[in-house]
């Protein structure tokens, strides 16, 4: 047992620094700088490229091949905060929000679903990526490519393509 001048001193100390503790979750809290809370994604920015989901360790972000659509779904209640998608993501559509409070009644509150556009091959109709990743292709390297011909093509008829023309200029040549 402590003597009665060491509990003094502590009681003495405690006076001085007051109150160190918030009455969480009554009072609100501020994180700290640079913690890291739940990922949001731009519906707008986001291709579809699934980036995100191939460096996502816990799973909680999948990328789903539905033919038509390819989907990306996102659960919360497996995150772990950790930025991978973040940094993973090529047109910044993830951001780390300070928000770590997710509890909630309803299961379909930590669900974030996203459907993107499927484009077909123009040779074997087969559908092979999306809409928006066409269209960034597209912007990137027009000035680069007078003429974009094998965007629309899936690589496998891309590569038929290439080398059926690699073929006719090696006749002509």
């Amino acid at each position: 047992m402590a003597s009665i001048g060491k509990r003094l001193w502590y009681l003495k100390k405690a006076i001085e620094i007051g109150t160190v503790t918030k009455r969480y979750p009554f009072e609100p809290t501020e994180p700290p700088e640079g913690s890291r809370g739940k990922p949001v994604i731009d519906f707008t920015k986001c291709i579809g490229c699934g980036a995100c989901a191939n460096v996502c360790t816990p799973q909680a972000l999948r990328f789903i091949d539905l033919k038509e659509y390819k989907r990306l779904e996102l659960f919360y209640g497996r995150c772990i905060f950790c930025g991978m998608c973040q940094e993973a993501c090529p047109v910044d559509a993830i951001q780390l929000t300070k928000d770590f409070e997710l509890a909630t009644d309803d299961l379909n509150d930590l669900y974030v679903v996203i459907e993107l556009k499927s484009v077909r091959c123009e040779i074997c109709n087969k559908y092979f990526t999306t809409k928006r990743i066409i269209l960034k292709i597209n912007d990137e390297v027009r000035d680069v490519i007078e003429e974009i011909e094998y965007t629309k093509l899936c690589p496998e008829c891309r590569r038929k393509e290439s080398s059926t023309k690699l073929v006719g200029w090696r006749a002509l040549g």
